[in-house]
């Protein structure tokens, strides 16, 4: 494909989607464990470590159980758990898709398709939402992020 623009310009639509996915799925990642903690907080529970359920200027009455599991706060975790898994990998093939300059139509498809379908998995999540829901939801964004990676692979041999 003959371009007029930098590949890594944002005057490339394919690098502008990235930066835009990228951006928006890099603040999950960050703002998730932020969720967990404002959740420990609320409950006073679901610490981890022995010295969180001593007394500090956070915790100025320490109570029995605070290190025990608190469903509140493990479901927040595992949805960190489940951006860790995931986000990354969308991180490296978006860039890499980038470099090999797809179709507009395409990478727009495969960065967005990827984008919707975490936040679609964000909220069954958060909302309990049967497996079923969310192993769909997963499955759409990690076919989109093997399919991502596959065209790179593709193109580059």
């Amino acid at each position: 494909m003959s371009t007029d623009y930098l590949l890594l310009s944002l005057d490339n639509p394919v690098f502008q989607a990235y930066v835009l996915t990228a951006s928006i799925m890099t603040l999950k990642l960050m703002l998730q464990p932020w969720m967990t903690v404002q959740r420990m907080m609320k409950v006073r529970a679901g610490y981890r470590s022995p010295e969180d359920a001593k007394r500090s200027p956070l915790n100025p009455e320490p109570r029995p159980g605070q290190l025990e599991p608190n469903e509140y706060v493990e479901r927040s975790r595992r949805i960190n758990l489940n951006d860790l898994e995931s986000i990354p990998g969308f991180l490296v093939a978006g860039f890499l898709l980038v470099l090999v300059d797809p179709p507009v139509l395409l990478a727009q498809v495969l960065l967005w398709g990827f984008v919707v379908t975490r936040a679609l998995h964000f909220i069954a999540y958060l909302t309990a939402q049967l497996h079923d829901v969310r192993a769909t939801l997963w499955t759409l964004n990690s076919l989109s992020v093997i399919v991502t990676a596959g065209y790179v692979l593709a193109q580059a041999l």
